[in-house]
């Protein structure tokens, strides 16, 4: 059955991050740092979790493969052999870490996934930040 998800998001606790994600966009955390928070994510280092419905306690990958990629994801989604998007909140209280994300082509043969292709959105920031 199809309805509206609400998800649980995997956070991240890297050295640049900040509380933020905690203090002012509600994530519950024990964690002391929050860097990022993976708002919709089927990546294999952390899988949003569906909190409503009858799919309640499922991992999102295991959802789209019971109802059908074709179902979820669409027509050009079933190409893809896993969920291809990751959509992050970030915190950056400070600077980030040096990131080289190699190509789709490299990256499925070395590292057994889709490259990366990223688009920033910037939500908030403190002045001066660049």
């Amino acid at each position: 059955m199809l309805y509206p998800l609400k998800l649980q998001s995997p956070l991240k606790d890297y050295l640049w991050g900040g509380t933020r994600l905690k203090t002012e966009y509600g994530k519950e955390t024990d964690l002391e740092k929050v860097a990022e928070s993976w708002e919709l994510s089927c990546h294999k280092d952390g899988q949003s979790v569906i909190l409503n419905g009858e799919a309640a306690g499922m991992k999102l990958e295991d959802y789209i493969a019971r109802e059908g990629k074709h179902m979820i994801l669409g027509t050009h989604g079933t190409r893809f052999s896993y969920f291809p998007l990751l959509i992050k909140l970030i915190d950056a209280r400070d600077n980030l870490s040096v990131q080289v994300h190699p190509d789709n082509e490299y990256a499925l043969r070395v590292e057994g996934e889709y490259g990366k292709t990223e688009m920033w959105y910037i939500v908030d920031c403190v002045p001066g930040a660049s």
